[in-house]
């Protein structure tokens, strides 16, 4: 008889602890303890192809004798899917995609398995039927030339690696973790020892088969993807699908990824047909406008490798209670509460008795600060009721003793700024240090002070 005992996880991060305690140790949340059964039984996960020889024994070698081979990748159709990934799918890996509810994770991964064309590709739910999957595919793709999708309705992993083993898919989409359970483990799918077993299986599956597996995984309502914290430990990348249902851009978003860059985003328009990909954000993130209104800014971010401009917005009232509001949306509030009190120490204007509200057009959060320039622009705008000129940008980031900083890769964002029109360019004069002005047609305004940027401004 196999041994099983009892323990207790959290089921916001996932610790586990022999006895139930009220209070979490490692994220301090309350009455988050949860008993299940831990059945201990030998894995019988099935031996591939690829499957390291029984009886070898890893040695340590030396670092220079290791021979490095550049990753095989898959490249997809969907130019920003392979660069959020960093150049396509790497064989053999382990990739975690998480998204709020109906925000679009199932019809990006389905509309990805169909455009995989002759690529044998598996796609496993255990949320929705084979009849609502045919119905999202023919509104997706109706073509069906080239296509090797398979679709399985099935929660057993163990019924799941059977037809795996029958039908030796090329890829492998499974929607979703939380749905999946292990015979081994004795506890209802979705808790904290089911996603962590039936992820533990699909790792050594998509390894040693070098086959790469897309996980589809539920957030809480923090944000955070639901289940243990060390499940985005074992995956190679992990993917947030961002967006409001009530709008129609989304933006997937690396935030671990093993094989590329962890800041890149990918930007998708959600249509009757499907996701759109946006090839240039900057066109969707400036609002178009027949009339010059104060408080509006453009300002050169860098999401990535990816140049972008932005619109931000300021308004500046008199505040109507006796305390003034502070609110940002797609902005750190602590920041914008720093740079406006670096306004009020070094440039004398009275902010702390006014609302101050900051929005990021487009539904981005920004943290790049070269957009500090902006946003200071954008404040004063809104205080004089004076109109910035929709033809200047800005790329800087504000100190606390009020000088302009520079920022890094500056003929990016100069070049960006550039291609779409802009005429002028308020920079750090530190940056001018290397910089060919003579490459570019813009105006390129370099300041140290804020008080040269509102002298240029107005006046």
């Amino acid at each position: 008889m196999a041994k099983s005992k009892s323990a207790y996880f959290c089921q916001n991060c996932g610790y586990e602890s022999p006895k139930w305690l009220g209070k979490c140790p490692s994220c301090n949340q309350w009455n988050t303890f949860v008993e299940e059964l831990v059945q201990k039984t030998p894995a019988s996960v099935p031996d591939w192809k690829n499957s390291t020889p029984a009886g070898r024994v890893a040695k340590p070698a030396s670092i220079d004798e290791i021979i490095y081979a550049e990753e095989a990748r898959i490249a997809t159709r969907d130019a920003e899917f392979n660069r959020v990934l960093g150049g396509g799918i790497v064989a053999g890996s382990l990739v975690l995609i998480g998204g709020e509810p109906g925000i679009g994770k199932s019809t990006l991964m389905l509309q990805l398995a169909l455009s995989m064309k002759k690529l044998r590709v598996l796609y496993v739910s255990g949320e929705e039927s084979e009849q609502q999957i045919k119905m999202r595919a023919e509104r997706l793709s109706p073509s069906r030339a080239d296509r090797e999708v398979f679709i399985l309705t099935e929660t057993s992993t163990q019924n799941i690696f059977k037809q795996i083993e029958l039908l030796e898919p090329q890829l492998v989409v499974v929607d979703s973790i939380q749905t999946l359970y292990s015979i081994h483990i004795d506890s209802t799918p979705g808790s904290v020892s089911q996603v962590r077993e039936c992820t533990a299986e699909l790792l050594r599956f998509a390894k040693e088969s070098s086959t790469p597996v897309f996980l589809i995984g539920h957030i809480t309502k923090d944000g955070a993807i639901a289940g243990p914290k060390i499940l985005e430990h074992m995956v190679d990348t992990v993917l947030q699908f961002e967006g409001d249902r009530h709008h129609v851009y989304r933006i997937l978003r690396a935030v671990k990824n093993r094989f590329g860059s962890a800041s890149e985003i990918g930007i998708y328009e959600m249509q009757g047909s499907g996701l759109r990909e946006v090839s240039n954000p900057s066109e969707i993130l400036l609002s178009q406008r027949d009339e010059q209104l104060s408080g509006i800014t453009i300002s050169a971010m860098l999401e990535g490798v990816r140049p972008m401009l932005i619109e931000t917005q300021a308004l500046v009232s008199h505040s109507a209670y006796g305390t003034p509001q502070r609110s940002a949306t797609g902005f750190d509030t602590r920041r914008m509460n720093m740079l406006l009190a670096v306004l009020e120490k070094r440039c004398g204007f009275r902010l702390s008795a006014k609302d101050v509200f900051l929005n990021i057009a487009g539904g981005l959060r920004v943290e790049d600060p070269a957009v500090d320039l902006g946003i200071v622009a954008a404040v004063i705008s809104s205080h004089e009721d004076i109109p910035v000129s929709p033809k200047i940008c800005f790329a800087a980031e504000v100190g606390l003793s009020g000088e302009i900083r520079a920022v890094n890769r500056i003929e990016q964002r100069i070049a960006e700024a550039e291609k779409l029109g802009f005429e002028q360019i308020y920079i750090s004069k530190y940056n001018r240090k290397g910089l060919d002005q003579s490459r570019y047609v813009i105006e390129i305004k370099s300041v140290s002070k804020i008080e040269e940027v509102f002298g240029g401004l107005f006046g």
